[in-house]
């Protein structure tokens, strides 16, 4: 049992955990902390009558429980593995969920997934789930429309420019970026619109012992939007939290394709078309994704997030060196990150 005197949350849980009847036998003395993540979320594990549940502690006004329910009922009415909600709270912030066990996909590369039989199984899994996600209804959801995008990337030029970088951005550059950042927005938002996850990547993609069909777990959709079909497999391909080689993201995204032209999505007829899509709209998720980064370190001293810049540099980099419209952005990145790629994180 934690001993957490200073936790008044924690012993609010407890309280409503010890008075309910369902699901059976749930035992507030096992809560074991799970996970927490950039929000104000975090999770615990719990021991029922028969099985284990995952309670989430979401406090109010900073989280609302409410967006989790409504997308986990309508992901699970569209077929995918999803926390099934067993009770809720919603005027407190507490849920308690289904277990879909405790090995996100990311947990599993870094065990030794990776290069295996297996990895490719589970990735097709979750390339067809994709497109299961992206059949479900989505126009009753916010937009992501260019003004929600283009108001997404101005933490590159404060946080990651100014802030990580100690550099502000001349009139010249200014203009560039504004230039490209409308390039990568209009782009984006011309696309057909289905469900967006936002995040769906290895750290969101849980490994089902006994799955059929090597079917992830889904989690961590409740900020889900109505917005590019080419956002999520560009999150997938382009993981912030793994390093993919071009092929192996070819790969994917080929199979993704023909999932996706299969099941009636209407992504382009030409695959090359599609991935210069995806390849643009993963322009716009990093460079977000780097000042997100840089923000979470500075202001909120999640310095851990900083691991993993490089990795979405050299993402970021892929993309701008193939496109002539992007070659002002390389510049860019060669002045402020020269230190970055010279002396390096060591990580």
């Amino acid at each position: 049992m934690m001993n957490t005197p200073q936790d008044p949350r924690l012993a609010a849980l407890r309280q409503w955990l010890d008075r309910l009847t369902t699901p059976a036998g749930l035992d507030a003395t096992t809560l074991a902390p799970v996970s927490g993540d950039a929000s104000f979320r975090r999770y615990f594990r719990i021991q029922g009558q028969a099985t284990t549940y995952i309670v989430m502690d979401a406090p109010p006004p900073h989280e609302d429980c409410t967006p989790f329910v409504k997308m986990a009922q309508r992901l699970g009415q569209g077929g995918l593995r999803v926390p099934e909600v067993h009770a809720m709270n919603l005027e407190q912030g507490f849920l308690v969920l289904s277990d879909l066990g405790d090995q996100t996909f990311f947990d599993a590369l870094r065990q030794g997934l990776r290069d295996t039989e297996d990895l490719q199984r589970h990735y097709q899994g979750a390339l067809r789930a994709l497109v299961r996600l992206q059949q479900c209804p989505a126009g009753d959801l916010p937009a992501y429309d260019e003004q929600r995008l283009q108001d997404e990337l101005t933490v590159f030029p404060h946080w990651y420019l100014h802030v990580h970088h100690g550099m502000t951005p001349d009139a010249d550059t200014q203009t560039h970026l504004a230039r490209i950042f409308d390039l990568l927005v209009r782009q984006a938002a011309a696309q057909p619109r289905v469900l967006v996850h936002r995040d769906y990547h290895s750290p969101n993609l849980m490994v089902g012992p006994g799955a059929p069909d090597f079917e992830p777990g889904v989690i961590d959709f409740q900020d889900a939007l109505h917005g590019p079909l080419s956002y999520d497999i560009a999150s997938l391909v382009m993981d912030a939290r793994t390093s993919w080689d071009e092929p192996q993201q070819l790969d994917w995204a080929i199979r993704y394709w023909e999932y996706a032209r299969a099941a009636g999505l209407p992504v382009p007829a030409d695959f090359a078309q599609f991935h210069m899509e995806y390849e643009w709209m993963s322009l716009q998720r990093n460079l977000r994704i780097l000042g997100v980064f840089a923000r979470l370190s500075h202001r909120d001293g999640k310095h851990h997030y900083l691991e993993h810049m490089p990795r979405v540099q050299r993402y970021v980099r892929q993309v701008a060196e193939r496109y002539k419209a992007f070659h002002p952005l390389v510049r860019l990145l060669d002045t402020v990150e020269q230190t970055s790629f010279t002396d390096g994180y060591s990580f």
